[in-house]
């Protein structure tokens, strides 16, 4: 495999749960680290919500390997931030048998 060309700088975040005092929690997303990205979008698709249309673009997004457990390895669940664009990361695994390279699997999500 040819070393990608990590051109983007994108924000990693995760999701942080405070008590909202009513018996329920509030969600906001605190930056865990900038990653150095190559990034290739894949198709795209239309889903009907409930009250809004959503345009949802699968994304490779490719970095730099971590090993499991280190703060800086991106994990589902969590997302990459590119200023207001959001892409959730679905998946996480080794793009070559050395572990240089990870490549998430991520959407992408924006109202039509």
């Amino acid at each position: 495999m040819k070393a990608p060309h990590l051109r983007q700088q994108l924000a990693l975040e995760e999701a942080s749960r405070s008590p909202d005092g009513a018996g329920g929690f509030s969600l906001s997303w605190v930056l865990v680290g900038l990653l150095w990205a190559e990034m290739s979008a894949g198709s795209g698709r239309d889903a009907a919500g409930e009250e809004v249309v959503l345009t949802s673009v699968a994304w490779r997004i490719t970095v730099r390997g971590a090993a499991p457990g280190m703060a800086e390895r991106p994990k589902p669940g969590q997302r990459f931030r590119l200023g207001p664009r959001i892409f959730t990361i679905l998946a996480v695994a080794e793009s070559d048998a050395s572990g240089r390279w990870l490549t998430c699997t991520c959407r992408e999500e924006a109202p039509k």
